[in-house]
């Protein structure tokens, strides 16, 4: 069994606090969705392994960004709900070249992401700039930890 930093307990409890902690803070300042892709990608790494109890974590900092962004209590989470059960696995069977997978899954995870925010708020393209920077931060902090 191929073990990452996502299967220390000690790792999602982090990825927790700082997650709710930094888009907190940020909302004062810009449009708090940062590391949303390093928590659904922890999300989905959860689902995967059967660790339920740390799951319970990981939903109540989805439900927070859901509350802090103006979304409908659990989108975010049938959303992850969504990819990891239906798009996953055709990705996996289509791509060939697993270290890529994650960085698809965000990537689709991010499409969703930007569906959800223009229907429950108004378009901008402050908006896609701020998704785009978020997704190359996202991309550097999963390229360090897997």
């Amino acid at each position: 069994m191929k073990r990452n930093v996502f299967d220390n307990i000690l790792t999602t409890v982090f990825v927790f606090f700082f997650t709710i902690f930094v888009n907190f803070i940020s909302s004062i300042y810009f449009n708090p969705i940062f590391l949303a892709g390093v928590l659904f990608l922890t999300f989905m790494h959860i689902l995967k392994r059967e660790y339920y109890y740390s799951a319970f974590f990981l939903m109540l900092a989805m439900l927070f960004l859901e509350l802090n962004n103006g979304f409908k209590p659990f989108s975010l989470l049938l959303l992850s709900f969504f990819i990891y059960a239906f798009i996953a696995p055709y990705i996996k069977r289509v791509v060939s070249f697993s270290h890529l997978n994650n960085y698809i899954y965000m990537l689709v995870f991010y499409f969703g992401f930007t569906i959800l925010y223009i229907t429950n708020n108004t378009y901008s393209y402050d908006l896609l700039f701020t998704i785009f920077i978020n997704i190359v931060i996202d991309f550097i902090i999963v390229g360090l930890m897997i």
